[in-house]
């Protein structure tokens, strides 16, 4: 769904129904410092810093970044360091404490598993990240984009007291460089260390041979799959073998990208389905088929309370109800060069006009490639920052055309676009499922909007309670 679009509140409501609620993990910090600037109006971050089992830890965060009163409606957002290979203790303490929060949060008011999801390819973050939302009791933990092989190791190292490492992918890199990230949680404690639970470990993947990959070479326990499709929201998996494009310029899924489910069922664990599932029929049919459940997107990213903006919550519902919603699957707009789902949208990135008159910058960096510099050092670059810094570091400029930047854009999508100095505000960029039109059946007569609760009895409508779906 991207940035805070399932946040906590959302993983709450469908965690509070016996479901499993996920909040994004995807720069949690970031926006934690924007709830922060804006003056933490309803008291939730303050009740969540407040649990944080490090208070030394949690009120030097807070004094960072809390605007009392929140910022000047005009005024821009004071940002976080981007993220590097070697971190600034501020910068990984401000991870495990916004994770902690928004987990700590989806889980108040019940006893239900919570599951956070993050990106694979969003390396640097991880090790802080996970040992936050651990520290909150996280139960499950959800990877994609990307083949997250060493995942489940750092949710035992984590576990077992120990310190974990992950590799960074380094472009151009000698083999025997080292790039390995490491985090040591004794490094980070006030006292004791809390006892830990392992959570469950969900890997996303779009084919067969990864989930097999997942469940032969991981470095932990798999606990389970959730098998995505190219027509889900957000990032997919790009079209096995050569790139082909339609005549609109989307890429071309053939019969080399289905999943083969009775090979998948010979793996043994469980498995959820996601891509155009949204609907009771395609929960039994999954549920026909061997899955556990499946995994659910476009309707909840339209519910109230997920952190979608509320205007664009109601011009894609007035789309849905019209039949008229569209959305195009971009090879290009994303810098890690996956296809990207784009809700059509006046006034968003989406428009030609929009993306052009944005001018070019990187301040967030979540989605930059770290590369090996000619001198030895690594650095990052950005497809999506400007041309010619990204020329300068070695990147090609055809690389950069239609490139946009969805780090801005997806926290505009949720109501925290940054004001830029010429007053000029950043565009939204919004992506949904291909069923983005089925969202319509959620709506009841003479209402403009629906609830998590609503699209969770509609599912379950037609299949035993037992079925489980993911948020």
């Amino acid at each position: 769904m991207g940035v805070g679009v399932s946040n906590w509140r959302l993983a709450q409501a469908v965690s509070k129904l016996g479901q499993l609620g996920v909040v994004s993990g995807t720069a949690l910090d970031q926006l934690f410092v924007r709830r922060l600037a804006d003056g933490d109006p309803d008291g939730h971050m303050r009740r969540g810093v407040d649990a944080f089992p490090f208070p030394e830890m949690a009120r030097r965060v807070w004094q960072r970044y809390f605007v009392p009163g929140g910022k000047a409606a005009e005024a821009a957002y004071s940002l976080a360091p981007m993220h590097q290979l070697r971190e600034p203790r501020s910068l990984v303490e401000l991870c495990m404490v916004s994770n902690f929060v928004e987990v700590f949060l989806a889980k108040e008011g019940h006893k239900n598993p919570v599951g956070i999801n993050f990106m694979e390819k969003v390396q640097l973050p991880h090790l802080a990240s996970i040992y936050g939302a651990m520290l909150a009791g996280i139960g499950y933990v959800l990877m994609g984009a990307g083949i997250p092989l060493h995942i489940p190791g750092v949710l035992d190292a984590f576990a077992a007291y120990r310190p974990a490492e992950y590799k960074l992918t380094v472009t151009g890199a000698a083999q025997d460089r080292d790039t390995l990230m490491h985090f040591d949680p004794v490094e980070y404690a006030e006292g004791t260390l809390p006892m830990l639970r392992r959570p469950r470990f969900l890997a996303i993947v779009s084919s067969n041979a990864l989930a097999s990959t997942m469940l032969r070479r991981a470095t932990g326990r798999v606990d389970g799959l959730v098998i995505e499709g190219p027509t889900a929201g957000g990032h997919n998996a790009p079209p096995r073998g050569k790139m082909q494009l339609s005549e609109v310029g989307e890429p071309v899924y053939g019969e080399r990208d289905r999943v083969d489910l009775d090979e998948l069922r010979k793996l043994g664990v469980p498995f959820w389905l996601a891509g155009g599932y949204g609907n009771a029929g395609r929960l039994r049919e999954a549920l026909d088929r061997g899955a556990a459940g499946v995994q659910v997107g476009t309707a909840f990213a339209l519910s109230r309370e997920s952190g979608l903006r509320p205007d664009l919550k109601k011009l894609l519902l007035a789309q849905a109800v019209a039949g008229k919603g569209e959305v195009y699957t971009d090879p290009q707009a994303s810098p890690t060069g996956f296809p990207f789902k784009v809700a059509q949208l006046d006034g968003t990135s989406s428009s030609s006009a929009v993306y052009q008159q944005r001018k070019r910058v990187c301040d967030l960096g979540y989605l930059r490639e770290p590369y090996a510099a000619p001198d030895g050092a690594i650095r990052y670059r950005c497809p999506a920052e400007p041309v010619a810094a990204y020329v300068a570091k070695g990147g090609r400029a055809e690389d950069t055309e239609g490139r946009k930047c969805l780090c801005n854009a997806l926290m505009a999508n949720v109501g925290y676009a940054q004001t830029r100095a010429s007053g000029v505000t950043e565009p939204a960029l919004v992506t949904v499922g291909d069923d983005l039109n089925t969202a319509a059946q959620f709506l009841a007569p003479g209402h403009a909007d629906y609830t998590a609760a609503e699209v969770v009895a509609l599912l379950m409508s037609r299949v035993p309670a037992d079925a489980e779906v993911l948020a």
